[in-house]
């Protein structure tokens, strides 16, 4: 396997994709969560190296996901040192007219932490009119944009804290939680750009995050909570390695760990659209490891004929139930 061909079988990938995010109708909007991980490596590998944040040897794969259905459009390959945004820009001029000339009229949106903050996503994105909402690594600028906001979520902490002393109600002790939001251009921006801040008091101590965004419609609290959203991606990222085993990626050469991780992504896609399924069946939302030991791994006879595929399970089968929601299912062409 070598690169030409992993990139046919990414595109397959993005193909099945839209195909079946299209089943319930054309999007109109569409939003991206990128997310890196790491995927640790135990040999001698092409492109592995030890990474300083994680302390080990691994790769550092990139992922991105279907923020309102939690599929998984594609997953790029990187060294073991790749900055969190190293191939996003690529990655983003191949998947966008994808979408594009699928769907003419769907708005994008890009959601990512602060491994993504560099200038040249945000022009892109700018020039593409693509939304986006990416976390800010702080510094001693946007600290100083942040003072006023942290010491009023200081003075409110301290106020509360006295009123439990003094035998009051103390309702907000644990927590003070304040978000305003400031313009703010970096010395490597071409201009100003919108900037969230969220200042937090806890007992252990002050906590202070910063969004850059795009968006100008939101109050700074709903956008901010909106973009804490993509947390949900770090179970999705924890399925993909616990479900569908992604951080095996041991082969020597690189083009064929990718090869590897596009087919980790291929189960992935099977066992979310099982599960998605059996949602629409009235099933709970299962994790993926778990539903693969309760639908998959499990023994059975299968009897292939001219015209069907039977499944023999045992009566005491303790998925059956999930195995009949799904042959009741409508819609099972």
């Amino acid at each position: 396997m070598d690169r030409h061909g992993c990139y046919r079988l990414a595109e397959a990938l993005v193909e099945t994709y839209l195909c079946e995010r299209e089943r319930d109708g054309v999007p109109t909007r569409l939003v991206l969560d990128l997310d890196g991980t790491d995927d640790p490596t135990h040999g001698d590998q092409e492109g592995t190296a030890y990474h300083g944040y994680y302390r080990q040897h691994m790769y550092h794969p990139l992922l991105v996901f279907d923020a309102d259905t939690g599929q998984l459009v594609t997953a790029i390959l990187r060294p073991g040192t790749a900055h969190g945004s190293r191939g996003v820009l690529t990655l983003l001029k191949r998947l966008v007219p994808m979408l594009r000339r699928r769907w003419p009229e769907v708005a994008i949106e890009l959601r990512a932490d602060s491994g993504f903050a560099t200038p040249k996503l945000y022009s892109y994105c700018e020039a593409e009119g693509i939304g986006y909402t990416i976390g800010l690594a702080s510094n001693a600028r946007l600290q100083d944009l942040a003072a006023p906001q942290l010491a009023e979520a200081q003075r409110r902490h301290d106020d509360a804290t006295q009123e439990k002393e003094n035998g009051g109600d103390g309702a907000n002790n644990e927590k003070v939680r304040l978000v305003g939001e400031g313009r703010y251009r970096a010395e490597s921006w071409e201009r100003e750009r919108r900037v969230v801040l969220k200042t937090e008091v806890l007992p252990k101590g002050p906590n202070v995050r910063f969004v850059v965004t795009s968006r100008t419609a939101e109050e700074p609290l709903a956008l901010y909570d909106w973009y804490v959203k993509r947390g949900e991606s770090e179970g999705w990222v924890k399925d993909l390695k616990n479900a569908c085993f992604a951080d095996r990626l041991s082969c020597h050469r690189f083009w064929a760990n990718q090869f590897r991780l596009l087919l980790h992504v291929a189960a992935y896609r099977l066992l979310d659209t099982l599960r998605r399924w059996l949602a629409r069946a009235g099933a709970a939302r299962r994790q993926l490891d778990t539903l693969r030991l309760e639908l998959l791994k499990v023994g059975g006879r299968v009897y292939q004929c001219a015209n069907r595929v039977r499944l023999r399970l045992a009566s005491s089968h303790p998925g059956q139930a999930l195995w009949e929601l799904l042959t009741a299912r409508s819609g099972r062409a």
